[in-house]
Parts: structure tokens; C-alpha cells; sequence
């Protein structure tokens, strides 16, 4: 068995994979963490890097031995069960996480954190902060990405709407303001990605399980599962919501996915529908432009900067 601090060696915020896997036994040999499938009648195994793996999806007939699960808590794996393709995920009652327990994560975060969220107007200032992050990002990201150049994604077209919507959220008096300011945007992007894609008409519909629609809610649980990343490493209870409703437990989730969800998620949801690609086609977009933007360190940074705003202020 390794050393615990062997498998920690890379932060969370670095590493590169998130697994989802169905009909399969996970299991632990030889010092490894495999997982089993069986392929006309013969059993193969498959590697996973669990040191450099932020969480493990479980779906439709899996298992997994208690021997795997140790050295997954050892290498501060977050562990899930989840529905087929991988959906519902972490804002779903069906999903059940096990967090190792033999570890240690840093206090200052939460400590900081609730120095601030009693009160109402530092947790609006907080929310302001996350929407004008939201914006920034999706302007750097649409004028990096050279795909969705190609697309025709121009980020200058779209000046007229970020401008107002930064000059809305200054002027933002509550949180239920700040959230038609945040719905009204986003709606002026599904509309833009909708007539780039030759989608025209587009409507956002949750219960719709087709095209952009049933993308749009798979990447989003995706955005989820890294947002509960990032607030388990930095021990923040998902409860402390700046934003989102405050009777759910886990709205914090909301608050830090949508930090990414419109610069990532929106466009790749257009166009591979426009492409007609598969749900694993979409899934892999998703993961690999997560990594290519480096969106787990941006949410990491930017709950960091917000957890000890006021703490850094005073002092």
C-alpha cells in the first residue's frame, strides 16, 4: 500500500479526471485501483490514475470492494453513485457521496466564509462578485477558444449585453434582483448560440430529454460535480448559499457552477446537437474543455478569494 502523502501528491484543483463508469466491478489489486468488465465471456482490467482523479461516478451495475474504497479514500477520491450516463448527479436525491474521512482540510475557508454570510449585505456583495467572475470568464474563455471561433462565436458581438448586464449588477439592490439580471443574460445567450448553430426558436426546457436541451442539463450536472469539488476540498458546507435559494441544502453547488457553466457548457450544448454527437461525445467535450480552460482552478480561485475576502480586508 502506498503512503497516504504519496497519493495526494497532485492538489485537487490539478488533477485531470473525473471517471464515470457502469456495468463493471471496481476492485483493488496488486496496489492498484482497477475496475472489471466482462467482454464475451473474458474478463479485462483497466487502470485508474486515482492520484490523479478528483471523483468516481458509479452508475447502472457497478460495485466496488471495501479494498478499492480504501485506497480511494486514501488518495482523497470523492466516490458517488449515480444513474446511468451519469445523470442524476450531484444535486439529485438519488446520489449518495462517500467522503474519505481519514484526511484533513484546511479550516480557514469556512472559518472565512462565515465570518461574512450572516450578513446579508457581504453575502450580496459576494453573489455580485461571482456574476461579474461569471462574465469575465465567459469573455476570456470565447475569445481563447479557437473552436468556437470557428463556430462563429464572437465574443464583441455580445459587448452591448455584458456591458449592461455589469452595469445591472452594480446597481443590484437583492439577491432576487440579481438572479433576473443572471436569468436575462443567459437567455440572450441561449438565443445567440441558438442562431449560430441554426437553431432558431430554441426554447429551454428541463424536462426536454433532446438536442441542446438534454445537453444543456447533462453539462450542468457536470459543472455540479465540480463546484462540490472544489467546496469538499475547501471544506465549505454546500449549505452556505450567496445566491441561490437557501432552503436547498446543497445551493452553494449552484453558486459556484454557474462561475463556468455559460462560458463552457452553453456553446458545446448548441453545437454538438447541432451535430447530432452522442451523449458520450458530449460528455467528452465537456471534460476536455473543462481542462483545456482550467475550470476547477478557476472555481478554486475564485471561492478562495471570495471564502477570505473580508478576513484579508480587516486585517
Amino acid at each position: 500500500m502506498k503512503p497516504l502523502t504519496d497519493l495526494k501528491t497532485i492538489l485537487h484543483s490539478k488533477r485531470a479526471n473525473i471517471y464515470y463508469l457502469e456495468m463493471c466491478r471496481v476492485v483493488q489489486k496488486d496496489g492498484r485501483v482497477l475496475y472489471l468488465s466482462e467482454n464475451k465471456k473474458e474478463y479485462q482490467y483497466w487502470n485508474i490514475p486515482i492520484a490523479n482523479t478528483i471523483c468516481l461516478l458509479l452508475g447502472t451495475g457497478t460495485s466496488i470492494t471495501q479494498a478499492a474504497m480504501r485506497m480511494l479514500a486514501q488518495a482523497g477520491v470523492l466516490v458517488g453513485f449515480s444513474g446511468g450516463g451519469a445523470t442524476p448527479l450531484l444535486m439529485a436525491t438519488e446520489i449518495e457521496w462517500f467522503s474519505p474521512q481519514s484526511e484533513y482540510r484546511p479550516t480557514e475557508y469556512i472559518q472565512g466564509w462565515m465570518q461574512f454570510w450572516f450578513d446579508e449585505s457581504k453575502r450580496l456583495a459576494t453573489a455580485k462578485r461571482f456574476q461579474i467572475a461569471r462574465i469575465n470568464f465567459i469573455q476570456k474563455v470565447w475569445t481563447k477558444d479557437r473552436e468556437l471561433k470557428l463556430e462563429g462565436f464572437d465574443v464583441l458581438e455580445l459587448k452591448d449585453e455584458f456591458d449592461k448586464a455589469l452595469e445591472n449588477i452594480a446597481k443590484a439592490y437583492s439577491v432576487g434582483k440579481l438572479l433576473q439580471i443572471e436569468a436575462d443574460l443567459t437567455k440572450k445567450l441561449y438565443k445567440y448560440a441558438a442562431k449560430k448553430t441554426n437553431q432558431l426558436g430554441f426554447t429551454r426546457e428541463h424536462s426536454n430529454a433532446e438536442g441542446a436541451n438534454a445537453f444543456l442539463d447533462h453539462g450542468n450536472y457536470l459543472a455540479y460535480g465540480l463546484g462540490a469539488t472544489t467546496l469538499w476540498v475547501l471544506g465549505i458546507s454546500h449549505g452556505f448559499a450567496v445566491m441561490h435559494g437557501k432552503t436547498r441544502r446543497g445551493a452553494l453547488v449552484f453558486d459556484v457552477a454557474d462561475l463556468v457553466k455559460d462560458a463552457l457548457i452553453l456553446p458545446w450544448a448548441f453545437i454538438c446537437a447541432k451535430e447530432k454527437q452522442s451523449e458520450k461525445e458530449f460528455r467528452s467535450q465537456c471534460l476536455q474543455t473543462f481542462v483545456e480552460h482550467k475550470a476547477l482552478d478557476f472555481m478554486f480561485k475564485e471561492v478562495q478569494n471570495a471564502a477570505l475576502y473580508y478576513t484579508e480586508s480587516s486585517s
